[in-house]
């Protein structure tokens, strides 16, 4: 639980080194921001200016992400580490407890891409979803 009384669901540790990668959103994703994630993959971080701008904004969408979405027994960090990493070999989909699908993604490299990059935006209201 954070200072303000809202559960902790996303780190700002791994916001920060997503950032690192942020120039193709990865950040904005994490924080449940897909729309100006998949702005910042085809602008390169609106051309690395909103992403050198985002290392001030970083803390705030760390809290809002707290306050959005729901605790539970799965952890947002981790499913977002083997999303990012491992995400065509469906692990996240694994750890989930989502096995037809992840065993899916694994034989056809996350449905060819397109599961991965469904996974990229939904995540977060998929571990809400199984944290109810």
């Amino acid at each position: 639980m954070s200072l303000n009384g809202s559960q902790d669901t996303h780190s700002l540790l791994i916001g920060y080194l997503l950032w690192i990668f942020g120039f193709t959103g990865a950040h904005r994703f994490y924080y449940g921001r897909p729309i100006s994630g998949t702005i910042y993959f085809f602008t390169l971080g609106l051309l690395f200016i909103g992403w050198l701008v985002d290392l001030l904004l970083i803390p705030g969408m760390d809290r809002s992400a707290d306050h959005r979405y729901v605790t539970g027994p799965y952890d947002y960090n981790v499913a977002w580490i083997l999303l990012t990493f491992l995400g065509l070999f469906g692990v996240h989909r694994m750890y989930l407890g989502k096995w037809i699908t992840g065993a899916l993604y694994l034989l056809t490299g996350g449905l060819l891409g397109i599961g991965y990059i469904y996974d990229y935006w939904t995540l977060n209201e998929q571990l809400s979803l199984v944290n109810r």
